[in-house]
């Protein structure tokens, strides 16, 4: 039955690698086992493959702004399985640097997230996809940075 939450421990960690355009060149096995695809399945896709439609499209758009422009971020995603189940992460979405400061790729590791942040979290970004779909990005983005 799909649309279960699924949960990893409090130790563990789900790290993918991603190209420039966001493309998976990466994962750990953790990463692989949450997915609930096979590693062929995930290599050389896009990273959204496991994008839930109840993450705001403004926290990707604020995810990449950051990490495009060469600095880390912390943010709270609900990522989708194969199978249609969900799980959270708290991830810290770093880029990649070559010798010359240019961007190679981006580095992803996931924690579990506390119940009390998600507490905060999802009604928040419920908050900001009613924002999205009455007046568009530029209402979800005035009501995050509020």
């Amino acid at each position: 039955m799909a649309n279960q939450e699924l949960t990893f421990g409090e130790n563990e960690f789900i790290v993918s690698k991603t190209d420039l355009k966001g493309k998976i060149t990466y994962g750990n096995a953790l990463f692989i086992k949450m997915s609930g695809y096979d590693e062929e399945e995930l290599i050389d896709q896009p990273h959204n493959i496991l994008r839930h439609e109840d993450v705001p499209a403004v926290v990707f758009k604020l995810l990449w702004n950051r990490v495009q422009g060469g600095k880390e971020i912390f943010a709270y995603v609900k990522n989708k399985t194969k199978k249609g189940d969900y799980y959270w992460v708290f991830a810290h979405v770093t880029p990649s640097f070559d010798a010359n400061r240019q961007i190679t790729n981006y580095h992803s590791v996931r924690r579990k997230p506390s119940q009390k942040a998600l507490e905060v979290i999802k009604p928040l970004y419920a908050l900001l996809l009613q924002k999205e779909k009455a007046g568009g990005m530029a209402a979800s983005e005035a009501t995050l940075f509020e």
